[in-house]
This record gives C-alpha cells, structure tokens and sequence, in this order.
C-alpha cells in the first residue's frame, strides 16, 4: 500500500491515518467537517490535497448510519483499488451496500475493537489500535487483494487481524462492548441526583464501573441504533439476573430463616457465575488470563512518586504487569496497587520497604 484516503477524521480515522503515514504511505483527508481536517493535517496525519487518481485503498470512517452511503459514493467516484469501513456494526452496513446493487468485490467490513472516551482527531494517536485486535468481516465474494490490503492496514496499525462473519461479530460487540456501556451508564445515572454525602465516598470499583459512561452520548446513539436487536436481547436477560437477585435480596430482609437461607443463595449464585464470566476475559496481550497478586503501596501526590516506584521495582528485577491507582478522599495521597506474578510478592516488597516505601498490607 503506498496511498490512501481516509474519510472522516475523527478519532479511529485519524488514528489509522496517523499510523499509516508514519509507516511511509501518502494519506489523503477529508471530512464533512473541515476543521476536523485542519487538525488532523496539523498533527500530520495526512494532506488535505485531493488524490491525483484512485488509491490504493479508501478507509471508511463513519458512523455506522452513514458509513454504506459513504462506501457507495467513495466506490461510485472510483476513488480507490480497495473500499473498507471501520463502523463498530456490521451487518447493517453490508445489507445496506447490498440494497443498493454494488459489486462488493472491492469492499471488505471491518472493525478496530479499540476507542477512548475522547472523540474527535485531537484525541487520536498513533498506536491506539496496537495489540487490539481489528476484526475484518470477508465473503465469498471479498477481492483477495482487498482482503489483502485490509490486512496490511492491521499490520501498520500494530493490531491483530480476527476474521468473522458480520453478524456474528454484530452479536459479540453486542455482548462485550454496547451492553456493557448501557449497563455503566445506568449506573452512573444513579449518581445524578445522589447526595453530595454519598457521592464523596466513590471509590475505584464505582470508577471502573462507571468510566465508559463517560463517553459522548451522540456517538453511541449512532452505534446502539445500528445494532438494537442484539443488545435489546441481551438486556432482556439481564433484566431477568437483575429480578432474580432483587428477589434474592428482598429475601435475605424476612424474618424467616428459610427464606434468607434461599435469599443468600441465590446472590451467592449471581456473585459465582461472575467470577466464572469474568476469569474467561482474555488477559495480557490477549492471552489466557493469568493469576496475578498485589503490592500496594502508599504514595504521596507529588511529581515523581510513580516514576520512582516503577524505577525501584525495575531495580529489584520485577516485572510490573498491572497498575490501579486508587486516590484518598480528601487527602493528597493515595494507594498504588501494583499486579505482579506471586513469586515476585516478597521480592518487591522486600526491595520497596528497603528504599523507603510504605507498604500496605
């Protein structure tokens, strides 16, 4: 691949347009909104100069509403060898593609399973889709060479090429990424009108639970628009957990024995199929999960406090495969938990308590 056109300079577009010229290729940009444009040249993404002729591959950058218009009229103007798209559904968009009597030899869906809570090209950087993996959605009717050039996009960006069918791949972001958002932020609505009291006591599991709410709402209305049967599913059953365990917990309030044994199973049951739900998450680098132990140690908020730490554990040879912060109310202080293989426990304790750290227990 020696040029491209991204259209839509957004997050993901100027993402992978960032990555690609860095890697040589000439990248053309454009973008209904021109100062998205300006930006994106300006942290040298690309050119705003139109191509002198085709390309070799035009990537699709919006939303999943508008992303098969935007494919038909790239691949109408003749704009590249090769057509893909980036939108997080993709079913839809291919149906719609479909529809409209295309020849989709030269198209090929596909999705980077990676973002930020940020939009827009200032937010976008160069290895964002490192080690993620980038899902492409072929056909029988799929272009080897589409396939190919598609393929050496996901090399440029350092992520890791995943082939599914497109509804398939509809179902699973389903499960792994729309459910999930809904389901953060209803519980980050709940903090709306909580009283100052209460919210002040927030710790780093309401943090994890509620920081992908924070992403922009029009984005996600596209993305839930484009795929509502699967998630509507998906929460049709989680409707039915969350009734059970009300139940659950409505039982272990009775003043019968029997019923808050009943009551105090059945929130076991919901806490036990979590953890066999949540130990089936890849680990690092999209390995098997892996068995970690933690050091925590206390730390002032000064310049400095992280990069030091890190440095001493280096120093005692140990690898730190995991880092959480969590920060002490009203205090500048707070307790930096670092994830580490067992064998490692008492040796980086060990070498931190020589040099000075306070270690929690």
């Amino acid at each position: 691949m020696r040029t491209a056109v991204v259209i839509g300079t957004g997050l993901i577009g100027t993402s992978a347009a960032l990555a690609l010229t860095s890697r040589g290729v000439v990248v053309h940009l454009t973008d209904h909104d021109p100062e998205q444009v300006r930006i994106a040249v300006a942290l040298g993404a690309g050119t705003d100069e139109e191509p002198d002729g085709p390309v070799d591959l035009a990537i699709v950058a919006a939303p999943p509403a508008l992303a098969a218009d935007v494919v038909a009229g790239a691949m109408r103007r003749g704009a590249a060898r090769g057509y893909l798209d980036v939108a997080s559904v993709k079913g839809g968009p291919r149906r719609e593609l479909e529809a409209l009597g295309l020849d989709l030899s030269s198209y090929i869906g596909t999705h980077p399973m990676s973002g930020r809570e940020k939009s827009g090209p200032l937010a976008a950087t160069g290895d964002l889709f490192e080690g993620r993996p980038w899902v492409l959605t072929p056909t029988r009717d799929t272009d080897t060479e589409v396939l190919n050039l598609a393929l050496e996009l996901v090399s440029y960006c350092r992520a890791v090429p995943v082939v599914m069918d497109a509804d398939a791949h509809d179902r699973a972001v389903a499960l792994v990424s729309h459910m999930p958002h809904l389901v953060s932020s209803m519980v980050a609505a709940r903090l709306e009108n909580a009283e100052e009291a209460a919210v002040r006591l927030c710790g780093q599991g309401i943090r994890d639970v509620t920081r992908i709410a924070a992403s922009d709402p029009r984005m996600w209305i596209d993305i839930l628009s484009a795929n509502p049967g699967p998630v509507a599913d998906l929460l049709t059953d989680l409707s039915g957990d969350l009734e059970e365990t009300v139940r659950a917990l409505r039982a272990l309030q009775s003043s019968d024995a029997g019923e808050r044994r009943a009551g105090a199973k059945g929130v076991e049951d919901v806490l036990r199929r979590g953890n066999a739900g949540q130990v089936r998450v890849p680990g690092k680098h999209g390995s098997a999960p892996r068995v970690y132990e933690v050091v925590a140690v206390l730390i002032d908020d000064q310049p400095g406090q992280l990069a030091r730490i890190f440095a001493d554990a280096g120093m005692a040879g140990v690898n730190i495969e995991d880092v959480r912060i969590e920060h002490a109310t009203g205090q500048q202080a707070g307790l930096v938990q670092l994830w580490v293989e067992p064998k490692a426990v008492p040796v980086l304790t060990a070498a931190l308590r020589e040099r000075g750290w306070a270690i929690r227990q």
